[in-house]
């Protein structure tokens, strides 16, 4: 979220707050409610400000301003008209939604407020209307037939907000969430899966079976790459390749184990005995040009199944030690 989408939220919702304090100061005139009428003069300057407000990103004023007005609105609306019209319902509301408000002020990095001092005061104005009004009754005691309709309605927008920012703050919470499990599932500049998520999959004991074959993977000569390129060099090779991998083993985990490593993991009815031989040959036919420059690239794999070793880190270093060999047996080569 920005500050330009926040703005335009902010702009909308002061909208919407303005027409309804226009539309309850007329009200107010019809139920001769007189004091109520008046402090919706001032009210309403406070909102149109807060045009202003918003206009210049002075967001934590907006936000701190409309808050109190609302908050001495709500309280001022019960003390003078009661319970019947459901105005103190509108506590139940604000403080989630202060909360709230300082998430997004975190999110878009502007200065965020104190919400427990909101909280508190919120708490105490609700209490001190409604205690006043138990015990002397409501300033303007002339019911109105309109009384029922003002507590379905100021239930229903009390509802409305609570459902709206609890599943808004849900939808966010679940969106970071995912967020933090692809940065830790994931490497950043290859979109291939990272070293973290393949020791969970191999570690998976219901997804493992003994027929199951890991590859390790490794770029020829890659700190030549990198000194002859750069490492833009460099990570332009990474790149190419992950897709080229992606290409060849559809249905395999692929992850960038380190550096200039990679572990393929594929499963009994994915593997072919031509797969890996497919994927060297892939690599080494590619065109891989880098600023103009074409680049000679080759890869050398190590493969190991399951059954040849007793654990997760001896089945790994089964095809470490098979990709040594093919190392020093030339390099571009499959050894399995």
């Amino acid at each position: 979220m920005d500050m330009k989408l926040v703005k335009k939220i902010s702009f909308f919702i002061n909208t919407v707050l303005l027409v309804i304090v226009i539309f309850l100061m007329l009200f107010f005139y019809i139920c001769k409610a007189t004091f109520l009428v008046y402090f919706s003069i001032p009210t309403i300057l406070v909102y149109l400000l807060s045009y202003i407000l918003i206009y210049k990103e002075y967001l934590d004023i907006y936000l701190q301003l409309v808050y109190l007005w609302i908050i001495i609105y709500m309280t001022l609306s019960t003390i003078c008209l009661g319970y019947d019209y459901g105005f103190h319902l509108y506590s139940l509301s604000l403080i989630p939604i202060i909360y709230y408000a300082n998430y997004i002020a975190y999110k878009i990095n502007t200065k965020k407020i104190a919400t427990w001092v909101y909280s508190v005061a919120i708490i105490a104005c609700y209490l001190g209307g409604t205690v006043y009004v138990a015990q002397n009754g409501p300033i303007y005691k002339e019911s109105h037939k309109a009384a029922g309709v003002f507590w379905i309605s100021n239930s229903i927008f009390v509802f409305f907000f609570l459902i709206f920012y609890t599943k808004t703050m849900v939808s966010n919470t679940i969106a970071s969430e995912e967020k933090l499990k692809k940065m830790s599932y994931y490497d950043n500049l290859t979109g291939l899966f990272n070293r973290h998520y393949m020791m969970d999959c191999l570690n998976s004991k219901d997804d493992i079976s003994a027929n199951d074959t890991v590859a390790m993977l490794d770029i020829d000569d890659f700190k030549k790459i990198n000194d002859v390129y750069g490492h833009n060099g460099g990570d332009y090779v990474l790149k190419k390749l992950s897709e080229i991998m992606n290409d060849t083993c559809t249905n395999g985990i692929i992850s960038r184990w380190g550096g200039e490593e990679f572990l393929i993991l594929l499963k009994p009815k994915d593997i072919t005995d031509e797969i890996f031989e497919k994927l060297r040959k892939a690599v080494n036919e590619a065109v891989f040009e880098f600023e103009g420059k074409r680049i000679n690239v080759t890869i050398t794999i190590g493969v190991a199944r399951r059954s040849e070793a007793s654990s997760i880190d001896k089945w790994i270093q089964a095809a470490d030690q098979k990709l040594y060999i093919g190392k020093n047996s030339g390099k571009n080569v499959v050894i399995s």
